[in-house]
């Protein structure tokens, strides 16, 4: 490969281009969180899905032009990480944006200039595709431009970008640069990418795409244009691939140090492995870095994925230990001057990598474990050949690799069906196509259609609690009415609103709307976009759109969510007073009756900082302290020391909420405009949820009544039942535990006695073999320890040379087995812990103990019959 004429860095290419744009009149923005505004979407997945209700029409643009680098993750792919030259989960997508500005001419115009003079990439090895009817973008690159025709492609209708079936949609047109010109201009295929590689996309969005199919101009035309860092870093470094770039080779170096290979001597297996590495452990400290942590759903099962894949891949190329902080180290190094939050939160990376990464570990041991199992069935079976859907469980559940199963049955003399894995693989991928992550720019439902005509909703609510307000939308079961009558179940648009919609964490608010022969009950309140989606019943009277009604908020309710909201801001001030300073939210939960608050704490709260945490907070409720309320621009309030909500977004103004000298935070919900009014604070509870993350449970201002009324109750009911004070109670408790206690005693000591007397009927069954003697019996009904006792009186009865194994299954279907030994059968080379650990896996179970007294447990009960014939054929062999 032939090396170009610049050489930038990555960091170099990500700042001139950026640069470019501003010096032409882009607003410069910082990339947006990977976890979305939009809620249809897991993860951030393009450069412009930041600026998707521009793009819809739902919010105004505050700026005309854009441009930004944005941090971007793919899974769809995942599988292909590492094998070609350029999938990746993790990439920055760099792009400007006209919102009703500039469009095609000055897109292509200024695409072609930062190509040619910015990165110095020479014309002659560039060429571009337009949409085959895109007559306008092929002559703006031949007329304008100069390119030749020969080096301009139309392709077909993969390269028209629809945000959907319906919406926004346009023509696509890319620039392309050619590996290998010499190979001249006749029959150019742009899907070869040994030759070519797409760097730089433009979508003309021009269109609006009805249902019918029907295409029309839009109002404003949009550009959304996106040049990959990595691809761009492969061409100007003139590298074979995306992984050999200075924006990943170092971590992948880092891995190669760590495993003591090295990459260009490494054969292709054990590359793809380290770009693996390089590459995951990148969209990992960002993912991280934005407030996801691992978990078994949604963006958590994501990180958690990629994790496991890292650490699996390591075991690969022959990582043995933990090792994901050393490369998770070279990755923030990498990228921290662009992303200095990546340095900020490297505490919080690295204790998230080490949880995971020592889990699972243990997990790819619980692998081994199982696939030790399936190959000891295969061997009972007489069959050598693993299933597919075997390997696939330990690959898919445990991230146990193929690779490993398949050297591990070689090394047994079994094989797998990689054919009938195959098929497995074949249907998860299935199943995530299926539920493959797609930018849709049409908003689902009714409420979306009617979007471009209706006006967002005014939110009134701080300050009124009742407005008259008119009905903008009205759907029943998320389809648009234009009338609803009594009975039904509603949804509601108003114009402007005094309900709160849930967010933040506190939840919507109750309340009612009213009108001439009209009352409509409110149930709750969600936030949709811009619009306040009022959800309730009809209870009287016909309810119309464009109709006037009077909207009333439940007092009540709102009163006890401002107690509980408030009293959060305390207990989140409180916990870092009393705990730890570094203390962070990671969850709430304020609603009428109780709050719930999740922060990150490695540690249990011990009991004398919770009450230490409710005393400081209910001092600060007595010493009356008033809300000042303030919008400030967010540099501003941060400047002042409010606290943010880590992953929350935030505008370019905020709301910040200040009780002087106790707490100060952005926050858009409702609250007591004086501490007096929360009235007490509670903690019920305080627990761990997950790995570092711990929650508290509370109750303040009015809920206090009803929390003490219910534990009133008990203590009541619990003093009847007892006929004791209630002071009395828990000496009552703890006497009846002593009794019930020694009752247990009793009923064991009877069962022991019960299964002794059935016992000494089996003497009658005793065996004999050379100079020993054996008893194989099941005893029907007998608890494991009234099993043990009863195998140990008959090895004694017995007598010198005796070995007595017993059975029975207990209530729940589960299998208990006892092996009972004397010293002359241990002599004998017998030793009744490892034999009936072996008879106890006829059952599917297993268990050991000591050489003359043993005991194991089994799942199939169906099989006790099958293993006590093992156990009588094994004692005849072995004393024979």
């Amino acid at each position: 490969m032939s090396v170009t004429p610049q050489h930038l860095s990555g960091n170099e290419i990500r700042s001139k281009f950026l640069s470019f744009y501003a010096q032409r009149e882009h607003q410069l923005l910082p990339s947006a969180s990977l976890i979305p505004e939009d809620p249809t979407v897991l993860l951030t997945i393009a450069g412009m899905l930041p600026f998707k209700p521009i793009f819809l029409g739902q919010r105004k643009a505050e700026f005309q032009r854009a441009t930004t680098s944005q941090k971007c993750i793919r899974t769809n792919d995942i599988e292909n990480v590492g094998v070609t030259k350029r999938h990746h989960t993790f990439f920055e997508m760099l792009g400007n944006f006209s919102f009703g500005d500039y469009f095609k001419e000055q897109a292509i115009a200024w695409g072609w200039e930062i190509s040619t003079e910015v990165f110095g990439l020479p014309p002659e090895r560039l060429a571009v595709s337009v949409f085959y009817e895109d007559d306008e973008a092929y002559a703006i690159w031949r007329d304008k431009i100069g390119v030749p025709e020969a080096r301009i492609l139309r392709l077909n209708e993969d390269n028209f970008w629809a945000s959907g079936p319906t919406g926004p949609c346009g023509p696509c047109s890319e620039i392309f640069y050619d590996f290998h010109p010499e190979l001249g201009d006749e029959n150019i295929d742009l899907d070869d990418d040994s030759r070519f590689i797409e760097f730089y996309n433009l979508v003309f969005m021009q269109y609006n795409r009805d249902a019918d199919g029907n295409l029309a101009p839009l109002a404003n035309q949009n550009i959304d244009t996106g040049m990959g860092l990595e691809r761009m870093a492969q061409i100007l470094q003139g590298v074979p691939n995306n992984y050999e770039t200075d924006l990943i080779f170092p971590i992948i170096k880092k891995a190669g140090e760590i495993a003591g290979i090295d990459y260009a001597g490494s054969d292709e297996k054990t590359k793809t492995s380290l770009k693996v590495i390089g590459d995951h452990i990148r969209a990992v400290v960002h993912m991280i870095t934005d407030g996801i942590r691992a978990s078994n759903v949604g963006r958590g099962y994501v990180l958690r994925r990629l994790i496991r894949r890292v650490v699996r891949h390591g075991r690969l190329i022959g990582i043995e230990g933990e090792f994901t902080l050393q490369v998770a180290e070279a990755a923030i190094s990498l990228s921290e001057d662009a992303y200095p939050d990546l340095r900020n939160r490297e505490n919080a990376i690295k204790a998230e990598l080490k949880r995971e990464e020592s889990r699972f570990l243990d997990t790819l041991e619980r692998g081994e474990k199982l696939l030790a199992e399936v190959i000891e069935k295969l061997k009972q079976a007489n069959t050598t050949v693993i299933s597919g859907e075997d390997a696939f469980k330990l690959y898919d559940t445990f991230g146990f690799p193929l690779e490993l199963t398949e050297e591990i049955a070689a090394e047994q003399g079994l094989t797998v069906d990689i054919d009938g894995f195959g098929v497995e693989m074949q249907k998860q991928v299935d199943r995530a196509k299926n539920a493959h992550e797609t930018i849709d720019l049409t908003v689902q439902g009714s409420l979306d259609k009617l979007a471009e005509h209706i006006h967002p909703t005014e939110f009134l609510g701080y300050t009124e609690a009742t407005a008259t307000s008119k009905i903008e939308a009205l759907l029943v079961n998320g389809i648009s009415q234009e009338e609803a009558e009594a009975g039904m179940e509603v949804q509601i648009v108003l114009d402007q609103t005094p309900f709160y919609a849930e967010s933040g964490g506190q939840i919507g608010d109750r309340g009612y709307f009213s009108g001439e022969d009209l009352l409509v009950r409110i149930n709750d309140v969600k936030k949709e976009s811009d619009f306040f989606v009022h959800f309730g019943k009809i209870e009287r009277g016909t309810l119309r759109v464009e109709d006037k009604i009077t909207a009333q908020i439940d007092r009540s309710c709102r009163r006890r969510a401002q107690a509980n909201h408030s009293a959060t801001h305390l207990l989140q001030a409180a916990l870092k007073k009393v705990v730890d300073e570094g203390i962070s939210q990671a969850g709430s939960l304020v609603d009428f009756d109780r709050l719930r608050f999740d922060f990150n704490c490695p540690r249990a709260v011990t009991l004398e900082e919770l009450e230490q945490v409710e005393e400081t907070i209910n001092t600060w409720i007595a010493e009356a302290h008033s809300a000042v309320i303030e919008i400030l621009p967010i540099d501003q309030a941060k400047a002042k020391g409010a606290v943010a909500m880590f992953g929350e977004k935030y505008g370019d103004e905020v709301r910040v909420l200040d009780f002087p000298g106790v707490s100060m935070e952005l926050c858009g919900g409702t609250h007591v405009s004086n501490t007096a009014e929360i009235g007490v604070f509670k903690i019920i509870s305080e627990a761990g949820i997950s790995s570092g993350v711990r929650r508290i449970e509370a109750v303040s201002g009015p809920a206090i009544l009803d929390y003490l009324n219910v534990r009133d109750n008990v203590v009541k009911d619990l003093s009847d039942r007892f006929k004791v004070k209630p002071e009395e109670i828990p000496d009552r408790i703890t006497t009846l535990q002593t009794e019930l206690k020694n009752a247990q005693k009793e009923v064991d000591n009877l069962k022991g006695q019960l299964a002794i007397a059935k016992s000494d009927s089996l003497l009658e069954k005793v065996e004999s073999v050379a100079e020993f003697k054996y008893l194989v019996a099941k005893m029907e009904g007998v608890d494991p320890e009234s099993l043990k006792t009863a195998a140990e009186r008959l090895q004694q009865k017995i007598g010198k040379g005796a070995a007595v194994v017993l059975g029975s299954t207990p209530e729940g279907g589960k299998v208990s087995l006892v092996a009972a030994f004397s010293p002359e059968v241990n002599k004998k080379g017998l030793q009744a812990g490892k034999f009936i650990g072996a008879i106890a896996k006829v059952c599917g179970g297993g268990g050991g103990g000591r050489p003359n007294l043993a005991q194991a447990g089994g799942r199939d009960a169906s099989k006790l019959p099958q293993a006590l014939e093992k156990a009588k054929a094994d004692l005849q062999a072995n004393l024979g």
